[in-house]
This record gives C-alpha cells, structure tokens and sequence, in this order.
C-alpha cells in the first residue's frame, strides 16, 4: 500500500503544477462581461477641465477663514495680515496645485476640477465633487475663497480666504 501512493506522487505534482498554470493564465486572461448590460461606474468619465488654471493660483497668500458672511471683509483684512507667514500653494509635478487636504499635516498634489454645473473644485483624482474636494466659492485673481464639500470638514474650517500677498521686494 505503501509501495503505491509513492509511486503516484509524482503524477499528483505534475497534476498540481498543470492545474496552477492553467489556473494562473485565466486570471491574466481579459475575458469580456457576461453581460452588455452592465451600467458604467459613478464618476467614471473624464474630469471637466475647470475654469481656472493651477498657474492662476500658485504662489503666496494669507489665510483666514470666516462662518458669517457678514464677516467677510474682517477675514479678508485678517488674511492679508497672515502674508507674514504665507501659506503657499505650490506647483504640483503633473499639473496640478500643491495643498493640504482637510485634517492632513502633508500637503500633496490635487487637480483642479470643473462641473457640470458650472462649479470649480480643488480635490485629489475622482469623482467631481468629492468627498475630499473643495469649492472655488470666489476667485479674482487676488481673493480666493474656498469650502470644504463634506460638511463636517466645512463645519469645522468654514469659508478658507486665501489673500494672495505682494511679491517678495
């Protein structure tokens, strides 16, 4: 009895080792869905390029954030006294902006993104608007203002007034 099992392990390897490649090259292998009627992901189109250009933003600006809208000029005035120590929102290398995204200490490269609707957002890649974007509220050139999509997040840093600070003398 012994005697006969040993004498099939080898035809057991050969068949283990037939079975992982043929196993191995169907998970490689892109067989089309079973279905056509398969309906496309949320999100999954092309981003709108956005009205504003990353170039437009990059560079050095105060920051202050304010809840009222009646208290828009004060945070504006209060922002403008940060360029003292500005935050600056650098030029990503795939041309994006470089910023900090809510609760994160590391600033890393997001896209600017438009809407159907008009709207613009900073965000990371995906779904316009996302959960992580925030919307261009305002934006001439010299204020920008800024809301944070997911509500808490908004709650918490409110409208972000970037003032863009005088080039360095």
């Amino acid at each position: 009895m012994i005697r006969s099992l040993n004498a099939r392990t080898p035809e057991r390897l050969a068949a283990v080792a037939a079975l992982t490649i043929f196993l191995g090259a169907c998970s490689s292998t892109n067989l089309p869905p079973l279905s056509s009627n398969t309906a496309p992901e949320p999100g999954g189109g092309p981003e709108m390029p956005a009205t504003i250009r990353p170039d437009e933003i990059v560079g050095r600006w105060g920051l202050a954030s304010f809840q009222n809208p009646a208290d828009r000029a004060r945070t504006e005035a209060a922002a403008r006294a940060q360029c003292k120590q500005p935050y600056v929102i650098g030029a990503g290398q795939s041309g994006g902006v470089i910023m900090h995204l809510a609760d994160q200490a590391t600033p890393q490269e997001l896209r600017l993104k438009g809407s159907p609707s008009g709207k613009n957002y900073i965000g990371p890649a995906g779904p316009t608007p996302g959960d992580q974007d925030r919307e261009i509220i305002s934006f001439d050139g010299r204020v920008l203002i800024t809301r944070f999509v997911d509500k808490d997040a908004g709650v918490r840093y409110g409208n972000m007034v970037y003032v863009r600070c005088a080039p360095r003398a």
